[in-house]
Formats: structure tokens, sequence, C-alpha cells
């Protein structure tokens, strides 16, 4: 069964990491895909990738921070398929950090690292809620209510003080709009739901510097009581569950995909 068949799907941050694994599994299940990155050649590679197992996608070059760029991405995919039906906000970034790889701490944050944040993992999202309800109201504009989905990254840190305090500010106002939008949206016909990850070693979180030592990698395992370090296939699979109409009924929800970090706090 193909859970996306013939959906037409926007995927933000898909030029590696959740995104790509993301649409590659979009793409399996049916899904016809705007590809949207800052990152070009990761967002070319991504395409090509899903070409390569049979899908349909294109790629746009895409700054999440920036409106046109957003709207941008929303009108490829009208343009190519004729409406919009899924919205994946997934582009973010972590916590700021050093070059040597640690984290810093909250004061010190620059200027530059908290405005950073807030663009890409707040606005990034909001402008992204944005052109999708306003895509998915033209296209009901016939009085057909068929809504749309929309589905954002958050994170585990966005839920319980984990993960660093700056981020998990922003992660926890994605999960505020995601509740507050589906009450809004709600009458509309239009889902919206967040997948909350825990830890993951991706090019842009933990191992963004490069490939991390095994024995650090087994250390950050052990933060979570099923004792491994979330693969970025797993939120992707979390986000195609929620994307599809198997989630018909379900909105304004998070969806923790975190080994286990947040049931015991």
């Amino acid at each position: 069964m193909k859970l996306l068949d013939g959906k037409s799907c926007v995927i933000t941050g898909s030029g590696s990491g959740v995104g790509r694994q993301a649409a590659l599994l979009f793409a399996e299940h049916g899904a016809r895909l705007v590809c949207a990155d800052v990152n070009e050649e990761g967002v070319a590679r991504t395409v090509d990738e899903v070409k390569a197992a049979g899908g349909e996608a294109i790629a746009v070059r895409c700054d999440v921070s920036q409106r046109a760029d957003v709207e941008a991405a929303v009108a490829a995919a009208v343009e190519a398929y004729g409406r919009l039906d899924v919205m994946y906000n997934n582009a973010g970034v972590s916590s700021p950090m050093h070059p040597t790889g640690a984290t810093k701490s909250f004061l010190e944050a620059s200027d530059v690292d908290i405005d950073r944040l807030l663009a890409i993992n707040v606005k990034g999202v909001l402008l992204g809620c944005q052109a999708a309800i306003a895509q998915f109201e033209k296209q009901d504009a016939d009085g057909g209510k068929r809504g749309g989905v929309i589905v954002n990254t958050a994170s585990v840190a966005g839920m319980i003080g984990w993960g660093g305090s700056l981020y998990g500010a922003t992660k926890g106002a994605i999960v505020n709009l995601t509740r507050a939008l589906a009450i809004e949206l709600g009458p509309k016909n239009i889902r919206i739901n967040n997948v909350n990850p825990g830890t993951m070693a991706t090019s842009f979180g933990i191992g963004a510097n490069g490939p991390l030592p095994q024995a650090m990698l087994d250390r950050m395992a052990t933060l979570q009581p099923l004792g491994r370090i979330i693969d970025p296939s797993e939120p992707a699979k979390a986000a195609l569950f929620l994307a599809s109409d198997w989630a018909i009924n379900i909105t304004g929800i998070q969806v923790p995909v975190d080994g286990g970090v947040g049931a015991g706090k």
C-alpha cells in the first residue's frame, strides 16, 4: 500500500538527514516531491536518489528564513503537480557550537547565534505554515474543503528541559504553534502535527563537524532508555504516518521519536 500515492509534497531541509530520508520514503509511497534546501548540492543529490529509485521529484533552493523562497517552493509544487497536499517543515539547525564541537552555553550564545536559530527554527516554520495554509485555502475556494496536511520537525527538547536551553526555546515555540494552529485550522480540514526527534548525529546536529568517534556515539546512546541513537530514517517514518490518511483524525499532537527520553520527565 502506498500511503501518499499521487500526493504533492514539499519537504524543506531535504538536502540531508531526516529530510533526505523523508524524501526517499515519501517517494517510495507514491508522493510527488519538491525537495527544498539552501544546500543546492545536497538537495540535488536527494532528487537524484529519489529518481534512481523510481520516484518523482524536483529540487529548489530554499532559505526557509526568506518568505519569497518558501512561497516559491510551494509555487513549484503547484506548477509541477497542480496542487499542494503536504507541507513538511523539516529544515532546522541545532544548538550553536564552538569550533571544537562543544555546545555553547546559554550565556556564550552571540546575537548571530540567536538570530540564526530563531530565523530557521521558528520563522522558517512560521513561513512554511503560512505558505501552505494560503495554498490549501486557495485550492479549496470552490467550497470543496479538501484541506491539507502540515508536518513540522520539532524536538523532544521542545517538550522537556533537555538538549540545550536556546535550542529548546525554538523548538518549544513550534510545539505550541502546532497546538494552537490545530484548533484554528481544524474547521478548514487542515491537519498539523509535529515529529519530535531525540539525539541524532546528523550533518546539521551533533555530527556537523564530521563523523563522531564510536566511543562518543556509544555514550550518546546511553541517554535513551532504548539504548540507541535515533537514526534519521526513524523520524521520517513518523512523518510519513502523520502525512498520510492513516492519521486522518489526528491533529495537534507531538510524536516523540526519542528512544524514551521524555517518558520519565
